[in-house]
């Protein structure tokens, strides 16, 4: 199964690609295939940022032919505005992933942080502590959205039979 996680943001969108191979050698073995952060300018209004992640997403879509989508709940404590614009931007993805006729699967922070540590109360260094044990990745600095985004993969991965 190929699954494209998301870490829904509007100034950074974290993307990831990851495959569970099936079939002998191989069973159960997660690979990590592409993760990036998708940045708009402040500078642009709303609209034209929801159009650059809409452009980037269909993309990633076309190139690496998902078999499903994955994105992490809106969890918002402070920040009404901000909130309802990264719940926007979700709205956009799961209507892409269902113009693909991928299924889409969403996860509390909660339910990432137990799939990746084993713990609901892990901090992000624990998590991107947690990855390279889980998936091939490359040492090297990334955007807390990019490894967000790895983790909702990783949780997918473990939670669709």
């Amino acid at each position: 199964m190929r699954v494209l996680a998301f870490d829904t943001g509007y100034e950074r969108l974290g993307v990831a690609v990851l495959e569970k191979e099936k079939g002998p050698g191989r069973a159960g073995e997660e690979t990590l295939l592409h993760s990036d952060c998708v940045r708009t300018p402040p500078h642009l209004a709303f609209e034209d940022r929801l159009l650059i992640l809409g452009e980037a997403a269909e993309a990633i879509i076309q190139k690496w032919q998902p078999d499903a989508a994955a994105l992490e709940e809106v969890y918002f404590e402070k920040n009404a505005k901000t909130a309802m614009q990264v719940a926007q931007v979700a709205g956009m993805l799961s209507y892409l992933a269902a113009r693909a006729e991928l299924p889409l699967y969403t996860y509390t922070p909660m339910e990432v942080k137990v799939a990746v540590t084993g713990h609901g109360a892990a901090t992000k260094r624990a998590i991107a502590a947690m990855l390279p044990r889980l998936v091939g990745i490359a040492a090297g600095k990334r955007l807390d959205d990019e490894v967000d985004a790895i983790a909702v993969g990783i949780t997918c991965l473990a939670s669709v039979r």
